[in-house]
């Protein structure tokens, strides 16, 4: 594994790098003032959408998407800088067209869709045009096993009809939202498990369909994209718009979570570097009992603790991805769990010792770590919880050093 950047890589952390300092940290408060306009909360903010046109004027596009066909051909180990940069402002990673879940729907389309999919939803996607959403997790059944959503796709002459209820739908909040990729069973009764779901695309607007509510977590709505709760009540669409064929739905969700998982976890390492940046310079502003904070010896090795801790996260995931790269995401399924494991706790542990030594300020929205903290807490859960990630990890090792 080199531990050095390729130029191109350099070149692209340069350029990223110079457009957050200029365009995105002066407006991190004036993207939530534009929130707060009458009507506005689900709707992208206008300087979002000015800064999606400049940055796509820059080349600072689709950079997630490693096939040059439709993105900028970069490598997971070559993107991970990337989105690490990315990931130190929340909502940055749209201005460039490299959020979630969009990326991990585009990899959807890009690997599995047909030509005519493609061209209804995936360019439109790639332009930032439209957003999207995955619908899989329902409130009824432990969503953190696949196999047992509830969520009902049924043949009906040259459609398929749709029945169930999901939440925490990332996305699908968003104005923009045009397409959810709903994952249900088409064949409850097969006795393979992991062959009675299918992946079917159904448009937002289809008749049929109810946005519940938006769901919070800890109390944040992360407007404008937001995570909604969703009936689908007798939704109709056409037989066309299956994805791969029935039965494959597990292998598009196998798929589909490799990249996005790790992605997560490049972000989260920005958020955390962030936050120790943060605290750096505020112990060293501050003094109690005579001393300034950064003299205070628990202050150090909380810092000292901190920065140790983002470097492992590092290295491990630029491993996974280097891993990903080299001999596929199965391969790297091990790799990926780690890290999917390790870097959300690492993230949440090293944001809220950032926010303890900013006092009773870092819990306000006065600085960026109690969003933050919020996107480390659900990434615990998100594309599977620690638990799973640990339970699947866990059977691999053993089988690996018991196999003899």
């Amino acid at each position: 594994m080199q531990f050095e950047h390729s130029p191109r890589t350099l070149d692209y952390m340069e350029r990223l790098t110079a457009f957050m300092e200029q365009h995105v940290y002066p407006n991190e408060h004036v993207f939530h003032e534009q929130l707060q306009r009458p009507g506005a909360r689900w709707q992208s903010p206008p300087l979002l959408e000015e800064l999606k046109r400049k940055a796509r004027a820059q080349g600072l596009w689709n950079l997630w998407c490693s096939d040059p066909a439709y993105g900028a051909g970069l490598s997971n180990a070559e993107y991970a800088p990337l989105a690490e940069i990315m990931g130190r402002v929340f909502w940055a990673p749209e201005a460039f067209n490299c959020s979630a879940p969009d990326t991990g729907n585009m990899e959807v389309f890009i690997k599995y869709a047909t030509d005519a999919q493609k061209e209804q939803w995936l360019k439109p996607l790639l332009a930032g045009e439209i957003r999207s959403s995955f619908a899989m997790t329902e409130p009824a059944v432990a969503s953190s096993d696949a196999t047992n959503v509830e969520t009902l796709i049924r043949r009906d002459g040259d459609d398929y009809v749709i029945n169930g209820r999901k939440w925490f739908i990332t996305g699908a909040m968003h104005e923009n939202c045009k397409i959810f990729i709903v994952m249900g069973k088409s064949a409850p009764d097969n006795p393979n498990r992991h062959l009675q779901q299918s992946q079917i695309l159904v448009p937002k607007d289809t008749p049929g369909i109810t946005i519940v509510r938006p769901l919070s977590t800890l109390g944040y709505f992360e407007e404008p994209l937001g995570h909604a709760e969703i009936v689908f009540d007798n939704v109709r669409v056409p037989a066309a718009n299956m994805l791969l064929g029935e039965g494959r739905g597990f292998e598009i969700a196998q798929g589909r979570l490799g990249p996005g998982r790790i992605h997560h976890c490049m972000r989260l390492i920005g958020a955390a570097q962030r936050a120790l940046e943060f605290a750096c310079k505020r112990v060293d502003s501050r003094v109690v009992f005579g001393r300034k904070l950064s003299e205070q010896g628990s202050v150090r090795e909380d810092i000292a603790r901190s920065a140790g801790e983002i470097e492992q996260a590092r290295l491990l995931t630029l491993r996974a991805a280097w891993k990903m790269d080299r001999v596929g995401n199965k391969e790297a399924m091990d790799l990926i769990a780690m890290a999917k494991i390790l870097v959300p706790t690492m993230a949440q542990t090293v944001i809220d010792r950032a926010i303890q030594m900013h006092g009773a300020g870092g819990l306000t929205a006065d600085y960026f770590m109690a969003e933050a903290l919020n996107y480390a807490r659900w990434c615990r859960l998100a594309d599977g919880p620690d638990q799973v990630h640990l339970m699947a990890l866990g059977k691999q090792i053993i089988k690996r050093y018991t196999a003899a």
